[in-house]
């Protein structure tokens, strides 16, 4: 048992080694809810650090299998809203990080629960994956920013509100007189 704990020593030791150039986009990595070191290690080794081969978020994201595809014919849905093909390793790893990320006090564990109250749970999974590495990786100088977990909340006008609540109040069969208060 010494000698296989001895022998995993050195494979983390090796692994570490081959990770040490690609340092500063694993720490950038490490700086979003749900991604770790490892996660940022194994998101590295699956697409490494050349972003000019995905144009755009959903070039990754369907690479990664983390685009929702829709099989249409004759105005029919067919399938089961599957993801599609893709690499099953960094589609597992976004997903796990989406779930971590989904249970924190952030802005994207808000737009996780947001979506799986609306949505369901998987595609709160695959829509969160789907938003969380590509712009790190394809401007080398770009920094994880948490907005908030109240972010939407402050971002709508009182207007809004007020037009919102009426239409629920309406909605439930209310007739709604707004007056201000003097």
């Amino acid at each position: 048992m010494l000698a296989r704990v001895d022998q995993l020593n050195r494979d983390i030791a090796e692994v570490e080694e081959l990770i040490a150039p690609f340092e500063q986009a694993v720490e950038r990595l490490d700086d979003i809810p749900g991604i770790g070191r490892t996660a940022a290690s194994l998101i590295l080794s699956e697409i490494g650090l050349d972003m000019t081969r995905f144009p755009t978020a959903g070039h990754l994201a369907s690479w990664a299998r983390f685009a929702p595809t829709t099989k249409e014919s004759a105005g029919r849905k067919k399938g089961r809203s599957a993801t599609g093909h893709g690499n099953p390793y960094l589609a597992r790893v976004l997903g796990e990080a989406a779930v971590s990320a989904g249970k924190t006090n952030t802005f994207l564990g808000e737009r996780y629960r947001c979506i799986a109250r609306r949505r369901g749970k998987k595609r709160a999974i695959v829509a969160v994956g789907r938003s969380i590495i590509w712009h790190l990786l394809s401007d080398p100088n770009a920094r994880f920013i948490d907005l908030g977990a109240d972010f939407h909340d402050t971002r709508i006008g009182p207007e809004r509100k007020k037009r919102n609540h009426v239409r629920q109040l309406e909605a439930l069969g209310y007739r709604v007189i707004l007056e201000p208060i003097a």
